[in-house]
């Protein structure tokens, strides 16, 4: 048996099917600014990793070169070389011996 619908039903019908196509269209919203979000804080997060990866490598660098002045520093240092100098308090002439002029 057909029931007849009311106006009034078809109108509320109308009205949710209105009303989930703007939920639906809100949520893709919603959905598409989150993803974008995501996109732009991967391409910051890549751009410090890239920032780090280089300051490693500058630091890396003058790590071996450091390293390499102190190994050269130690072959000629008087403090080192003196053996009296490991019983006593170094002289303040031998320690300026070693220091940048």
């Amino acid at each position: 048996a057909y029931v007849f619908q009311s106006h009034e039903e078809d109108d509320r019908k109308v009205r949710r099917r209105e009303k989930n196509r703007v939920a639906a269209q809100r949520s893709r919203k919603k959905q598409t600014q989150k993803a974008d979000k995501l996109h732009e804080e991967y391409e910051s997060l890549e751009q410090e990793n890239t920032s780090l990866k280089r300051e490693i490598g500058k630091l890396t660098d003058e790590m071996k070169h450091l390293s390499q002045v102190l190994k050269d520093h130690e072959k000629i240092c008087p403090l080192l070389h003196c053996t009296m100098n490991f019983v006593t308090v170094p002289r303040p002439d031998a320690l300026a011996s070693c220091l940048p002029r």
